[in-house]
């Protein structure tokens, strides 16, 4: 996941999981709220640690999306008991921050630590050292089995020359629990230094059988934009893969696209294949920043906050390309990635075609706690342009894919670019360029 570089105590979009939504008015309204609404803080002095735990909890309590939330599992009375332990070093406010956060039943609103929260800003730079898995946790719903799957294993990485897909249940790291160990720390324990080892054991998706992996760490680029020409029949065709959102990204996807229209001294394309598969998001606004360049207008997202007022971010007129578009998606494109292909295909710019995405509607804010650590609190919730709330539910492609799904994206042996290539052909040839109305793609959604 990557994130703008924090400042301390100012909230910094992003998604992981996460668009930049109106948060000064939020903060505002929450400030406003602890000023009349929470009385004096105890008189009784508290030490470093504590103080931290405290913070926290003022700043989820004032930032988090669902108020309701924090008052069914006691958000106050929580903060009491907390400060009746024990609480004297770092250590002990992590343990008990963790604790304290843990009742309200989401992944997302989380502490991390300072090896965690110097790993996230570094992935902003186009390295991390590690595996190369992105993980998630799911099984958050009543009845449902807890578990930390693989959202995307890295292009490149040593988590994806080892064919680990998307989907793959973690069961353990170095022989420790995952899920007992939680996101974050399975996370940790599969970073580390370039050249040391780590023993993964998992699970395929739908399968009973389980393996252990021995793997490597090294580092790890990132490589968030991609693109070259492809030449299907007479018909040539730009592909443009972006695998993450970081700070550069917008950038990066002007020139590529500019160099696919001929900017590079090569021929211009005649339609473009965007791949946002095994993408598990990133910063949201360098998401909204791509869906600006690809759409001519319209919404690109609308984003709820706790105070159930929603923003509906624009497109500006004129789009970088104005040829036939096709989006590749599949169960590792989430957060930033679909907000991206919603907009896309809710404003009928392109179809999608692959399989349902992840599933991830939430936002995140990041904030610096002053000793290294950090802390993640989910501020708003995000629908599609035609009203679509996607959490835990993902977006229905308009053209599921035959399979298998391919291990490497863009790679050699992709069957899904090729069936790609080949509707964006039967598009260009057909009496509709532009692609199917709307009205259609709703159709087929609701059918899905």
């Amino acid at each position: 996941m990557s994130v703008l570089a924090p400042q301390p105590r100012r909230p910094q979009p992003f998604a992981k999981g996460l668009v930049a939504v109106a948060l000064t008015a939020l903060l505002l309204m929450a400030s406003l709220a602890g000023l009349i609404g929470f009385g004096p803080a105890p008189a009784l002095a508290l030490n470093d640690a504590q103080a931290e735990v405290v913070e926290v909890w003022r700043l989820v309590n004032q930032s988090y999306v669902d108020p309701a939330r924090l008052e069914a599992v006691q958000w106050r009375r929580l903060r009491q008991k907390t400060l009746e332990k024990p609480i004297e070093s770092s250590e002990q406010a992590y343990v008990a921050i963790e604790a304290m956060l843990a009742p309200i039943g989401d992944p997302y609103t989380r502490l991390l630590r300072p090896a965690d929260y110097g790993a996230l800003r570094s992935n902003t730079r186009g390295t991390v050292s590690g595996v190369g898995l992105q993980l998630a946790l799911r099984g958050e719903g009543p009845g449902e089995r807890r578990r930390i799957v693989v959202i995307a294993p890295l292009d490149g990485s040593p988590a994806a020359e080892a064919g680990i897909a998307s989907g793959t249940e973690v069961l353990s790291i170095d022989g420790r629990s995952a899920i007992t160990m939680g996101l974050e720390a399975t996370a940790a324990r599969l970073r580390g230094e370039p050249g040391s080892e780590v023993l993964i054991s998992l699970r395929q998706a739908g399968g009973s059988a389980e393996r252990e992996v021995r793997l490597k760490r090294r580092q790890v680029d990132l490589q968030p934009v991609r693109h070259r020409r492809l030449l299907e029949g007479r018909h040539r065709l730009g592909y443009l893969r972006i695998t993450q959102f970081s700070e550069a990204v917008p950038q990066l996807v002007r020139e590529a696209i500019e160099d696919l229209n001929g900017g590079d001294g090569g021929p211009a394309v005649e339609a473009l294949i965007l791949d946002l598969r095994n993408n598990s998001g990133g910063l949201v606004s360098a998401g909204v920043a791509v869906a600006d360049e690809l759409l001519d207008g319209g919404a690109i997202v609308e984003t709820e906050d706790r105070g159930g007022i929603a923003s509906l971010q624009q497109a500006n007129p004129g789009r970088l390309f104005a040829g036939p578009m096709l989006t590749l998606v599949n169960g590792g494109t989430a957060s930033a990635s679909e907000i991206l292909a919603g907009a896309l295909q809710d404003g009928g710019r392109s179809p999608l075609a692959g399989s349902r995405t992840f599933g991830k509607g939430l936002i995140q804010t990041l904030l610096s706690l002053g000793d290294g650590s950090g802390l993640a609190v989910t501020v708003a919730r995000y629908l599609t342009p035609a009203g679509h709330d996607i959490q835990n539910l993902g977006i229905a492609p308009d053209q599921p894919l035959d399979p298998p799904e391919p291990l490497d994206p863009g790679g050699d042996g992709d069957g899904w670019l090729g069936q790609a290539s080949r509707l964006l052909v039967a598009r260009l040839e057909g009496p509709d360029p532009a692609g199917s109305a709307p009205e259609a793609r709703a159709d087929q959604l609701a059918a899905a």
